[in-house]
Formats: C-alpha cells, structure tokens, sequence
C-alpha cells in the first residue's frame, strides 16, 4: 500500500501508462516537490496538495477524472492544474486555471470559494466587473456574484470575450468550458497574452456529464493549442511556481 503524504502532487489521467508522468515528476523534483503518479480511486483514501491532470488526446479520460473531481463534495476543492502531456510524456502546455465549478451552480460554495481565494474582500468597496463567457448568460451564477457586489459583464464567444475583456479589465472571468468559437482554455492562452488580462483569476464552468465526442472534440482543440516545443524544466518550475 502507497503511504499517503498530502504534500504530494499527482499527475493523473495517465491510465495504464505511468511513465508518461516520469518527465514531469523529475521536474518538479528538481524544483523540491513530491511528486507521484495516481489513480481516481486512490482520492478515496489519500488527499494530495494538488492534481496535475492530463488532458491530452493521450490521457485515459482525463476529461472525466476533472467531472468526477469536481462533481464530489469529498474532492471538489484539492486544485487541478490541467496539463498537456504528449505521447512521450514531454510538458507542452500547463493551463493556469484558477478553479472549476460545476453546474448548476450552488450557491454557497460559490461564495465560500472566492472568499477563501481572498476575491470577495474588495467587492464592497470598489466597483468590480466579473466577465461571465458562455452561451446563455447563466443568470444563477449572475445574480450570486451580484449578491457578493460585483458588477456583471457579458461576452457570448470566445472573440467577443478577448475585446471585452482587453477593454474593461474584468477583476476575474467565468467561462464555460466550450464556447461557440473556441476552448475556454484557448481563451485563457489568449488572454495571457495581454498585459491588463494575463494574470486575471479564470474560472471555468463544467457541465454535470460530457458526452464521448464533447470529450474528444476537447481534446482536439487542447491538442491544436500545443506548438510541440515541450517545455524544458527550469521553464516549466518557473510556470509552476506562477501557477500552484
């Protein structure tokens, strides 16, 4: 049996093929973290620091293992750190998400999470715009972040998103996980490449199930994303060190 450390990182979503989180285990080691590879029912028993999860066309339904994570009251707060991992297990993206909620929306975890992030502490005192970025507004998400003070701002696509976005300087943003025109994770790297939005908190919104071809149509366009220059260790450590 694996002694359970909760100053652990692991990399999920590897299925069968374990080695594929050799490299990026070896990289945060370097960095002086624990690092090890883990299945979904070990969160049963063992609590990590946080879940690096691949979500890769290579991944053995990481897509699922992030629903399932989310969706458990048991497991919805230990941080994701979604990843790309390629066949070989080289690190070609690392998205910096700042959190996950699933819909619908409860209301009450939402407002706890935010104020343990510390973004609820300025709400009632400066004016806050929080971009929400999905098809149909969600006006239960909308109306809880009223409530909490914040003043709403609404983009339908992922284009109307970054001019929006690039405008106004939203103190954080919301976005369902696939948008009309793009990935919620396409958005996110597009925003990084603005100063006024790159360091923006970014919440993404999940459904409750994926259907198989939701699945791999996510796949595809995280795969479209990668440049295939795998990131070296010391750029990864310093990503990370951003990012956990």
């Amino acid at each position: 049996m694996i002694e359970c450390d909760e100053r652990e990182f692991w990399v999920m979503g590897l299925g069968a093929n374990v080695e594929r989180g050799a490299i990026i285990c070896s990289y945060l080691a370097e960095g002086g973290h624990r690092c090890r590879t883990a299945k979904l029912p070990e969160l049963g028993t063992c609590t990590p620091r946080a879940i690096l999860l691949d979500i890769s066309p290579y991944s053995d339904d990481g897509w699922g293992m992030l629903l399932e994570i989310k969706k458990n009251p048991q497991t919805r707060d230990i941080p994701v750190l979604p990843v790309y991992l390629s066949e070989a297990g080289q690190v070609g993206v690392v998205f910096p998400v700042a959190g996950f909620f699933t819909l619908p929306i409860e209301n009450a975890y939402v407002n706890k999470k935010l104020t343990n992030l510390g973004l609820t502490d300025e709400s009632e005192d400066y004016d806050l715009q929080v971009m929400l970025v999905t098809r149909r507004g969600e006006e239960p998400l909308q109306k809880v972040l009223e409530k909490t003070g914040f003043e709403i701002v609404n983009a339908y696509t992922g284009k109307e998103a970054i001019a929006v976005g690039t405008t106004v300087h939203p103190y954080m943003v919301f976005s369902s996980l696939m948008l009309p025109d793009m990935a919620s994770f396409e958005l996110l790297e597009r925003l990084r490449l603005y100063p006024q939005t790159r360091n923006i908190p970014f919440f993404v919104l999940l459904k409750d199930t994926m259907e198989e071809g939701e699945k791999q149509a996510m796949s595809r366009a995280i795969d479209h994303l990668v440049r295939k220059n795998w990131l070296t260790r010391a750029e990864f450590l310093a990503f990370f060190k951003k990012s956990a």
